[in-house]
């Protein structure tokens, strides 16, 4: 036999058995596209293959956790409140305002093109690149600001609801008392705040009408945290030891498990952080929760603040690595924890996406546990 014909056996040998091992060997793929298959041509009122199909994965997602599901991939869309760490505008953090429903400025971010053109906390956008905002939903307000880093945007702006500079035209319509392109570039928004701004756009640390009471806002947990803590702290403690420290966690959703845990890690001496449980590899036994089978954080030596008093504030919002930090400084001691209850999210999620390349699924993969 050539040999040429012998390679040839040999891969497709290769190929059947690859095939073999891939088979479905409890037969349940083939039950599923049997059943589908008699209620398609069978049942009194016809039902499409995707509703069946969507029956199906609701069913079997309903008996895993809440936090499981089967998704669509589409492009993330975050709350207009609520911006990514990093991304390309002009630096505004808007809500609706409450007379005429026009998009307002909650605050914009300091040094980004919006802070630097003049536009301040209250100002109403009527315009942008000439479409009026007045019919607009605020998430396509906040998607036409977002951009490409380096292109360009028009925005209308009036007064503050009531300011003594607004304008309104003969029909009573409110004009723009000032109109400015801005350049769109690469933000980063502050996850770490302190209890007010100053003139110049700094964050003031100390709690106004408390002496020498510091307070540290977290909105989220994000790889820059840490490094925005450390300046924070480096700011506190350059005006001497505080009397007392607030974490402030509400509304905090959660984010990053290194940047909690590294903070965390700030105030601590030693002790664990967190631990955390996950299914182990197929074909090897359950795990249990002995220490010598979980992934175990730990303090470093070194904490800040060292004998000044701390307060944990957290609320309904509170999860995830937030609720991390909240129990770990509370367990060790170094912390009181006030507040409402939190969400109550101790476990990781992993998306994985499916080969249409239009749905994944995300299941719970680990859960944390508490010091």
């Amino acid at each position: 036999m050539p040999k040429r014909n012998l390679v040839l056996l040999c891969l497709i040998a290769i190929a059947s058995l690859l095939a073999w091992a891939a088979r479905d060997r409890g037969g349940r793929g083939r039950l599923y596209g049997e059943v589908t298959g008699h209620v398609g041509r069978m049942v009194l009122e016809p039902v499409d293959d995707e509703a069946l199909f969507r029956g199906a994965m609701e069913g079997m997602f309903a008996r895993l956790d809440e936090h499981s599901a089967f998704v669509s991939v589409e492009p993330a869309s975050l709350p207009a409140s609520e911006p990514a760490a990093e991304f390309a505008g002009v630096g505004l953090e808007l809500t609706t305002a409450a007379r005429d429903g026009l998009p307002s400025v909650i605050t914009p971010l300091v040094g980004s093109p919006a802070w630097l053109a003049g536009i301040a906390a209250g100002d109403r956008i009527l315009a942008i690149d000439g479409i009026a905002t007045d019919r607009m939903r605020l998430k396509e307000a906040v998607a036409r600001l977002r951009g490409p880093a380096g292109s360009r945007v028009m925005l209308d702006i009036a007064p503050p609801d009531g300011d003594p500079t607004e304008v309104s035209d003969e029909a009573g319509n409110i004009t723009a008392t000032m109109s400015v392109s801005l350049e769109r570039a690469m933000l980063r928004t502050e996850t770490v705040c302190g209890d007010r701004r100053r003139a110049d756009g700094s964050w003031d640390w100390f709690l106004e009408g408390e002496e020498g009471v510091a307070l540290i806002r977290l909105s989220r947990f994000s790889p820059h945290s840490v490094g925005e803590l450390d300046r924070a702290v480096a700011e506190i403690a350059a005006a001497g030891q505080p009397s007392g420290v607030i974490l402030d966690l509400r509304g905090n959703p959660g984010g990053s498990l290194d940047a909690a845990i590294d903070i965390c890690d700030r105030f601590l001496e030693d002790g664990v952080i967190v631990s955390m449980r996950r299914r182990p590899a197929a074909g090897t036994k359950p795990v249990t929760t002995s220490i010598e089978q979980l992934d175990v954080r730990r303090a470093t030596p070194g904490a800040l603040f060292r004998g000044a008093p701390m307060v944990v504030i957290v609320d309904g919002v509170t999860a995830s690595a937030a609720e991390i930090v909240a129990a770990c400084l509370q367990d060790h001691g170094r912390a009181v924890v006030v507040g409402s209850r939190t969400f109550g999210k101790a476990t990781v999620q992993t998306t994985v996406p499916l080969s249409d390349g239009r749905h994944a699924v995300r299941l719970t993969t680990a859960e944390y546990l508490r010091p």
